[in-house]
């Protein structure tokens, strides 16, 4: 692998619970905004759920996109597109040939809402009514092959599905196409929308979704009394470019994505290693592969769900490979958990946090769990920042940790 082309981040895109726009979304995050609401749908009262948030698209996708493109589409696709188009917009719209173009757009279950829906249509409605498009809307690659298609991406598409580390393992997909030289410019994220009663049904079974009905108080990272996480939707996307590339062209450059680590844990399929080695793994790669020390990271944007064993777990992985130093935000607090979204969106929130020195508190945090021993903010600080560290795990073991410096 070539190590002579930077990966500096041109463009960004995000439709989420905060807001439509990428701009609006780290606005919320900064001003502490809460993107989870009642969960009103007739299932939770008829299957006797016991989950009564969860944390819609601030903007429906149908507001965004021709009627006819949204029809054709699965959520998941919906929001991918529009997380897309933004961030090439964001980006200038780069010009060069489609062969040099990318797009790697990962999710965490795909097309869910699609595949319930026609089997449901199937069931109750016989053949002839079943989508014609159903297989191209439930697809696992079918947001990275809407993206890929929309672009004219002739230089590869890439779907991966990591759980909810997928939209970070996206974009260190895209930084190795571009360090290899095989590509100049990736678009790159997660995307995810399956609020549905079995996925709902699913989570709620394994305990791992809060119980507590209050919207306002449900999402809690890092709090003594946090019960579960809060079920979200969204998409975020960048436009990755090779260093030279974009300097050649004139481009705003946000920020570098200067380094990435990937691990597994090979301990439990849901359950996170509790002395936080896997994932302390993944950072200690992308801190290499950066040439950063431990020192020079001030921030950590942290996966922290507001699961028990979670949250701790993940302490001990920040103060195992980096230090109590960095200051911790948790902006699931705010969006609830897009599952292959998240690492996506939440790598923009730590891009921008670089590029603002600026780290948006936890909202919801009240009393800090003793066994968490990090510094996390619980309001807004404004922290001088040379490079930020972003780190997202999936079911399965994944482990995916980002590192964002500035231009």
């Amino acid at each position: 692998m070539s190590t002579d082309h930077d990966v500096v981040v041109t463009g960004i895109g995000a439709t989420t619970p905060l807001g439509g726009t990428a701009p609006e979304t780290w606005q919320g995050m900064l001003e502490g905004r809460n993107g989870i609401r009642p969960l009103t749908e007739e299932w939770v009262e008829r299957f006797g759920l016991p989950v009564h948030v969860h944390a819609p698209l601030a903007v429906e996708p149908t507001e965004v996109l021709p009627r006819v493109e949204a029809r054709r589409l699965d959520r998941s696709q919906q929001v991918a597109l529009i997380a897309a188009r933004e961030a090439w917009t964001d980006a200038g719209e780069p010009e060069l040939d489609p062969e040099r173009l990318g797009a790697v757009v990962g999710t965490g279950i795909g097309g869910a809402l699609t595949l319930l829906g026609q089997d449901d249509v199937l069931e109750t409605d016989g053949l002839r009514k079943v989508a014609v498009l159903t297989i191209p809307m439930l697809m696992p690659n079918g947001p990275a092959a809407a993206v890929g298609l929309w672009a004219k991406a002739r230089g590869g598409v890439h779907a991966p599905v990591s759980a909810c580390a997928s939209g970070a393992e996206a974009l260190a997909w895209a930084y190795r196409l571009i360090k290899s030289g095989e590509v100049d410019v990736v678009i790159a994220g997660g995307a995810e929308a399956v609020t549905h009663q079995l996925p709902v049904a699913g989570f709620a079974q394994m305990r791992a979704m809060t119980s507590n009905a209050d919207p306002e108080t449900a999402c809690r990272p890092f709090d003594t009394h946090r019960d579960g996480f809060v079920l979200g939707e969204g998409a975020g996307m960048m436009v990755l470019e090779r260093g030279e590339f974009a300097r050649a062209r004139g481009a705003r450059i946000y920020g570098r994505l200067a380094g990435i680590g990937m691990s597994n844990d090979a301990f439990h399929i849901t359950a996170p290693e509790p002395d936080g080695e896997g994932s302390a793994r993944a950072i200690g790669k992308a801190l290499r592969t950066a040439e950063l020390t431990t020192m020079d990271i001030g921030h950590v944007n942290a996966h922290a769900t507001s699961t028990p064993v979670g949250d701790v777990a993940e302490s001990k992985t920040i103060l195992r490979a980096i230090g109590d130093h960095p200051v911790v935000t948790a902006t699931k607090s705010m969006t609830g958990h897009m599952l292959g979204a998240s690492g996506a969106v939440e790598a923009i929130a730590t891009l921008m946090a670089v590029h603002d020195n600026t780290v948006p508190g936890v909202r919801n945090l009240v009393e800090l769990d003793p066994e968490i021993k990090v510094d996390v903010a619980t309001e807004t600080r404004s922290v001088p920042l040379t490079a930020a560290v972003n780190d997202s795990f999936g079911f399965g073991g994944h482990n995916v940790a980002l590192v964002f410096t500035g231009a």
